[in-house]
């Protein structure tokens, strides 16, 4: 008996396949195949998992050999212009009529784009800020409180004590956090367990802190059952007491955490000095624009 074709399956079937193969080519091939699948992209169930690539515009692109450069160029060429970041975002978030629950942000987003993103998705789930987006996370606070079913979101460098309590405060089913590669003091470190009782997964992979800061997190999050500190400075990799204190969590990622003492000194105290810099100036400029 003759296979049946896809463009004939039945559009459910369509929909929970074609959701599947990536931003894309749900964007720039899927519709273009045939009437039955243009259909079938257009529907909000293919736009719930919107993973951006890190640059959207090729003017973002420096590398010729950039994987995200195939995308951007392409994209210029569907639609007949360079569209911007915040536009691409716009575009994409349209297609989702409110049903995204996982979105990794672009590389360069704009606060324009994250306040279409608050406004457009109440039912998130993940939010990934991504890179290169630090003036973005001066902002994310205010727009915490639209996203009640947040359960997951990685930050950036800077902010976590503004952004966390807003997560304590609104966010009943949040339990994941990531922040690797940024400076973790004890005004983080206590905004972590003073305002995520419940969390269970914590990134901290590349991160700088010290040994005490550690304590305060495996001595208030009791709750953790995942843990990862690997390749972080400030400390010379774990003792005793802290084995003894992270012995409840079934996952514990250490491995490559050191400390050099002809180094690390300067270089913990340089990076919380640009880490306390950039803070002040993003609160400076806010209270100005306020």
């Amino acid at each position: 008996m003759e296979g049946q074709k896809w463009e004939e399956l039945n559009m459910d079937i369509l929909v929970n396949v074609l959701r599947r193969v990536g931003m894309e080519s749900l964007l720039l091939d899927v519709p273009f195949v045939c009437k039955s699948w243009y259909k079938a992209s257009r529907k909000p169930q293919c736009w719930e998992h919107l993973i951006f690539p890190k640059f959207i515009t090729p003017d973002d692109i420096g590398e010729e050999d950039s994987p995200d450069r195939g995308f951007a160029e392409r994209l210029a060429m569907t639609y007949q212009e360079n569209l911007s970041v915040t536009a691409s975002v716009k575009l994409i978030l349209n297609r989702s009529c409110g049903h995204a629950t996982i979105i990794k942000l672009p590389n360069y987003c704009t606060e324009e784009a994250l306040e279409y993103v608050a406004n457009q998705c109440p039912r998130l789930k993940v939010l990934d800020v991504g890179d290169f987006n630090m003036s973005i996370e001066a902002i994310i606070p205010q727009f915490i409180s639209k996203w009640k079913s947040l359960e997951m979101m990685r930050l950036g460098k800077f902010h976590m004590k503004e952004v966390l309590p807003e997560i304590g405060l609104h966010c009943n089913n949040f339990i994941w956090l990531s922040a690797p590669e940024t400076y973790i003091g004890k005004d983080e470190a206590s905004a972590i367990v003073t305002s995520l009782p419940q969390l269970k997964y914590l990134d901290l992979h590349g991160a700088s802190f010290e040994k005490e800061t550690l304590l305060m997190i495996l001595q208030g999050c009791k709750q953790l059952v995942h843990l990862d500190i690997r390749d972080c400075w400030g400390f010379h990799g774990v003792d005793a007491e802290i084995l003894k204190l992270a012995s409840h969590i079934p996952t514990f990622m250490w491995e490559g955490s050191i400390r050099i003492p002809e180094i690390e000194s300067s270089y913990v105290h340089d990076l919380k000095l640009d880490h306390e810099l950039f803070c002040d100036q993003i609160n400076h400029r806010t209270a100005f624009m306020i």
